[in-house]
């Protein structure tokens, strides 16, 4: 006897001892259905669902060359030889993990809506990521990062400012493309800040950061708006917000101008802000605080990376180093 239940989508649905097999079935349509369940249902937000897409994306990839187009027939050992392959690739641990875990949110997608009896993760072993060391510059690599260019054209004051301000508050780069004009404060010297899972935060800025964003505003975002309008702070010449990719781009050929010989990132910063705060002293419940981790362990990465550089200056110059 059928027994009618809710999907995950919401729809009403029949349950039944195994799942149909008709052309809807196809796994790439599923993917699709999963992701808009994901965006409307679960509303995680849009670089979340971009890292579901890429992980499914890969696993389709991998059974197309199985031949396998039906859900139902996946089974533990393709998910195994799937992570085998990632890591013959070069993937690492964490890449690995994380790629186990959006596969198992797919199943369980695929369970709800009747694609599949059981979920083929269940079976196999979450890989244990490795906790890498954060890459980070030096103190003398950021001052030149952030003096290397003195031109006062709006595109130039609009990137120190952007620069000034990631160093001063160790935000994620998407925090900082998207922050509104309503978020800053610069008499209190403060922004508020819109973090992962929608969190609020506040995080205070120093004096520098405030004269070039004050420079900006003044100077340089209304010549790049041109009588336009934008709701955001840091805009480009055609009135619209800032990209995380062009000011990765951006980072890069500033590093390249000022002899940075590593390739760098904007996360490169946000280690950095962390890092040095640290070294001079900042308690770690005050900088998981202003990076906006949930969680404090995630944070005491950045104790491990000032220990490593101790122990370095100890082997240096200790006479029995």
């Amino acid at each position: 006897m059928a027994i009618r239940r809710r999907s995950a989508s919401g729809r009403s649905r029949v349950s039944r001892p195994f799942p149909r097999t008709n052309t809807s079935h196809n796994l790439e349509l599923l993917q699709d259905q999963f992701l808009h369940y994901l965006a409307a249902e679960r509303r995680f937000a849009a670089n979340t669902i971009s890292a579901y897409q890429a992980d499914t994306n890969a696993f389709l990839d991998f059974l197309s060359r199985q031949k396998l187009h039906r859900p139902h027939k996946i089974k533990p050992q393709h998910i195994r030889d799937f992570l085998a392959q990632c890591r013959s690739g070069g993937l690492c641990s964490r890449t690995m993990a994380r790629r186990l875990s959006s596969l198992r949110t797919f199943c369980r997608f695929l369970i709800s809506e009747e694609q599949m009896i059981s979920d083929p993760t269940e079976m196999v072993d979450h890989p244990k990521p490795g906790k890498s060391l954060p890459k980070i510059l030096s103190e003398h690599e950021v001052d030149k990062l952030l003096t290397g260019n003195e031109s006062r054209t709006p595109l130039a004051l609009r990137n120190s400012a952007m620069l000034h301000l990631l160093y001063a508050t160790g935000m994620r780069v998407s925090e900082l493309v998207n922050l509104p004009m309503a978020a800053i404060n610069l008499t209190a010297g403060h922004i508020r800040v819109l973090g992962k899972g929608r969190k609020e935060r506040i995080v205070p800025f120093g004096e520098e950061a405030e004269k070039r964003l004050r420079e900006y505003l003044k100077n340089g975002r209304q010549a790049l708006l041109k009588k336009r309008t934008s709701d955001f702070i840091f805009v480009t010449n055609r009135a619209t917000a800032m990209t995380r990719l062009r000011f990765w781009q951006i980072i890069r050929e500033r590093a390249l101008l000022v002899g940075i010989k590593v390739s760098i990132s904007p996360h490169f910063i946000r280690h950095s802000f962390a890092t040095h705060l640290l070294e001079h002293g900042a308690d770690l419940r005050s900088v998981q605080i202003m990076l906006g981790h949930s969680d404090i362990s995630t944070t005491q990465i950045y104790t491990q990376v000032d220990r490593k550089r101790l122990k370095k200056i100890h082997q240096r110059f200790h006479p029995r180093g």
